[in-house]
């Protein structure tokens, strides 16, 4: 099934039709009940204003002449987490067929500016349109792609079936549903195995994933087991930890004094983790916090807080070349670098784990363990089964249960340079089979497999 060519337009199902009738009838009140959210939360993450028109599939002289020629795929993300695994499979795909360009296009602003900052001239970055029909179908006549990509389990009812009229061929790649979601899918299969059923590929973590996904309408043999990008770090570390070490030198860490790196953390983590840092700080004087909050527009409550628990705060932001004043915690309020952070620290807390967090279900454990860093986290890590329970069978993580025993398990591993080499070096050795995927699932969408 190659890239280069669309299949004939097709004919939407009977009941993904009437699900269509059904959504649409819904969607504009969903559209409006969730508009305040959406908007306080680009208010939040600013940058709003450019390619606003965007969302509604509306674009300019300089979009079309940009689509005007070449051979496009359309890669549909979401956020950062979702454009990191996008941009490497848009770097594979190019790897493997030089001749194809990407319509990146995302949600947000963060991830928007992350695509950016990538800098690939055969990279077009995009916002997406809101899913009604007509702005769809303005953003398919705009890109015209030879294929759409869908990352993880953002499938849209509207842009799948307007591409499948179009004959367009269509992938979900690093499909991942939560435990929520899939009881919410498996209640209304009737619905959903339709839209799933136009997908062409299927490309899953877990071999675990092949039966849920084939059992939600995806045809069984488009389902096929290619490890996750989001684990596929290729060539392991990042080439940045010197230039980070030198950012922790200037806000007054020493060469050696050991870093605790707390990626994707939720409120009231920060606190927690603040508190451990005092208490610690009893037995090891140097210890520094690198915090990572999940939603960068909570920085300056978080510096607020932090500080006034005593601490000496600095923001990533406001630091580069220049020396910053001594600090106990270095916040990370830019996007995109949270890897890089996980190299230089002897410890990694992966954050929305702890209980008390709002929304549980835990982030991703996967880039400190690639990097065979001893990894810890809370109860709350249902969005990660399968990876977290390969790095727990293979004793590459620790999972506490509260504050407390995070504080035993931080203390034990600091304490403890045999400990963390042993535990970090089996974290590496678990995600081994992940390592290539984003070649694999290129080979797959490009007719090469």
């Amino acid at each position: 099934m190659s890239v280069t060519h669309c299949a004939p337009p097709r004919t939407l199902p009977r009941d993904l039709s009437t699900a269509l009738r059904f959504y649409n009838l819904l969607l504009p009140l969903a559209f409006v009940l969730m508009l305040p959210g959406l908007l306080r939360r680009m208010l939040r993450r600013g940058n709003y204003r450019e390619n606003f028109g965007q969302r509604f599939g509306r674009y300019g002289e300089s979009e079309r002449e940009r689509f005007g020629e070449g051979r496009w795929v359309w890669i549909h993300s979401i956020s950062v987490g979702e454009t990191l695994v996008a941009l490497k499979l848009a770097r594979a795909l190019r790897e493997q067929d030089p001749g194809v360009c990407v319509a990146l296009s995302v949600t947000t602003s963060t991830g928007f500016a992350l695509a950016r900052q990538q800098g690939l001239a055969w990279v077009e970055v995009l916002y997406n349109p809101v899913d009604f029909p007509g702005m769809v179908g303005r953003a398919l006549d705009l890109i015209r792609p030879e294929r759409l990509i869908f990352i993880e389990g953002e499938t849209w009812p509207n842009l799948v079936a307007e591409a499948a009229r179009r004959g367009i061929g269509m992938a979900l790649v690093n499909a991942r549903m939560s435990p929520r979601s899939e009881a919410r899918f498996r209640r209304r299969v009737r619905w959903v195995a339709p839209l799933f059923g136009q997908l062409d590929w299927v490309c899953v973590a877990e071999v675990e994933d092949v039966a849920l996904w084939r059992g939600l309408g995806a045809r069984p043999e488009v389902v096929r087991h290619t490890g996750s990008l989001k684990f596929d770090l290729g060539i392991g570390h990042s080439g940045e930890s010197g230039r980070l070490r030198g950012i922790l030198e200037s806000v007054g860490v020493e060469a050696g004094a050991p870093v605790l790196v707390a990626g994707s953390t939720w409120a009231p983590e920060e606190r927690v983790l603040a508190g451990v840092l005092l208490r610690l700080r009893g037995r090891f004087p140097k210890l520094f916090l690198v915090l990572v909050p999940r939603h960068v527009e909570r920085t300056s409550e978080l510096a607020r807080e932090l500080e006034g628990l005593g601490l000496r705060v600095a923001r990533r932001s406001m630091l580069g070349q220049r020396q910053g004043a001594p600090c106990d915690v270095l916040l990370v309020d830019t996007t995109g670098e949270l890897r890089s952070w996980y190299e230089v620290g002897e410890v990694a807390f992966v954050g929305k784990s702890l209980p008390g967090v709002g929304e549980a279900g835990g982030q991703n454990p996967a880039e400190p363990a690639a990097l065979s860093r001893p990894v810890v986290f809370g109860p709350h890590m249902e969005n990660f089964g399968p990876v977290v329970g390969r790095l727990l069978a293979g004793e590459g993580a620790v999972q506490v249960v509260d504050a407390a025993g995070l504080e035993e398990v931080l203390g034990w591993l600091l304490g403890d340079a045999g400990a963390r080499e042993r535990i970090g070096a089996r974290a590496g050795r678990a995600l081994e089979p992940h390592q290539g995927a984003a070649q694999r699932c290129a080979s797959l969408l490009l007719g090469r497999e």
